[in-house]
């Protein structure tokens, strides 16, 4: 006689939600280099990555905006589903969510040109669009909530003895807004030697974000058990 188990373990769309999120920074900042490095007159080092949503090749970052941010969603209703003693609670799905709707939004509005780029634009926008200032803050739950939601995850990691990756993210949460102000401050020609290297400094920084949001849906999904699909008798 078969009995019903008393928990029941996750269905398998359950770890390809995490599986999504797990992909997501990886597959986002491939793009971005790779769209960025076959284009002759943008800079990686000067330029922000949403530039490469300006101009005839738009569409591509536009659609790795678009891409990036159902994944991240995916991997938030996946932390939903998991339950994750650490990360399934509202801190972890709404941090997910967050950059996946910022991502979303970048999709839908396109920044303004800044830096010289695209060729023939000033390095600063004297009259801001209401376009480009929408995607300026569609963009806080990503560069301002990785940083908060981190911090927050040291403190949780530490309370339940995981020094390491308490560590971990409180590097990343004061890595993460340290480089935001520093490119903020670059890409408002606050400074020409912050100007000159604002590019890559915000590249840095989602890079440092994104992968720690990798770590984590890779640590939920090693927690989450398999579905077994042998029955107790």
């Amino acid at each position: 006689m078969t009995s019903a188990a008393s928990v029941e373990p996750p269905k398998p769309t359950t770890r390809g939600l995490l599986c999504c999120s797990g992909a997501a920074g990886p597959l986002f900042v491939t793009v971005f280099v790779l769209e960025g490095a076959r284009r002759p007159d943008y800079k990686s080092l000067r330029h922000p990555v949403s530039s490469l949503a300006l101009g005839s090749r738009g569409w591509v970052q536009v659609t790795n905006f678009a891409v990036a941010g159902t994944l991240y969603l995916a991997g938030a209703t996946g932390l939903l589903r998991a339950r994750d003693p650490l990360l399934g609670t509202r801190l972890g799905p709404a941090l997910f969510a967050g950059v996946g709707l910022g991502l979303l939004g970048s999709a839908a509005f396109c920044t303004d040109p800044v830096s010289g780029y695209p060729p023939g634009t000033p390095d600063a926008p004297s009259d801001p669009t209401a376009t480009g200032a929408m995607h300026n803050i569609v963009a806080l739950p990503i560069f301002l909530g990785i940083p908060a939601a981190a911090l927050a995850c040291a403190w949780r990691f530490h309370q339940a003895g995981r020094r390491g990756w308490g560590r971990y993210s409180a590097a990343t949460g004061a890595s993460t807004l340290t480089g935001t102000a520093l490119f903020s401050a670059g890409f408002s020609q606050a400074s020409p030697w912050l100007t000159d290297c604002a590019g890559l400094l915000q590249r840095a920084t989602i890079a440092t974000g994104f992968g720690w949001l990798t770590a984590l849906s890779a640590q939920a999904l090693r927690r989450s058990p398999r579905p077994s699909n042998r029955s107790a008798t």
